[in-house]
């Protein structure tokens, strides 16, 4: 078994009205239990949007620094995450297509090494 990173940009989400979000968390939370009940899941979030909120560590000078914010501005800010567990790159894709279906938007699969 492998565990894979499925997980969305932000950016990728797009525009949509209130509804059509209370729409989307049902069926994304219903891909979630199922991930549970197969057993593969190990882990899955939403990531806060807050800039304020986050915050940096570097330790690039020999000593850890803790700064307030993100490493540096981008347009890409990962909206969201689920850690899976299963034995191939196809069952990942699976899962992946499934998250993509129920989001709304694209998402990314890559397998931890």
């Amino acid at each position: 078994m492998s565990h894979y990173l499925i997980y969305f940009n932000q950016q990728w989400v797009g525009d949509h009205d209130p509804e059509w979000f209370a729409e989307r968390g049902p069926l994304a939370n219903a891909v979630v239990n199922d991930m549970r009940d197969a057993g593969v899941l190990v882990f899955a979030a939403g990531v806060d949007e807050d800039d304020d909120a986050a915050a940096t560590a570097d330790a690039t000078s020999g000593t850890p620094v803790i700064t307030a914010g993100p490493y540096a501005p981008t347009e890409q800010r990962i909206g969201g995450l689920t850690i899976i567990d299963v034995a191939d790159d196809d069952t990942a894709w699976e899962w992946a297509g499934r998250v993509a279906e129920a989001c709304g938007w694209p998402q990314e699969v890559r397998r931890v090494v």
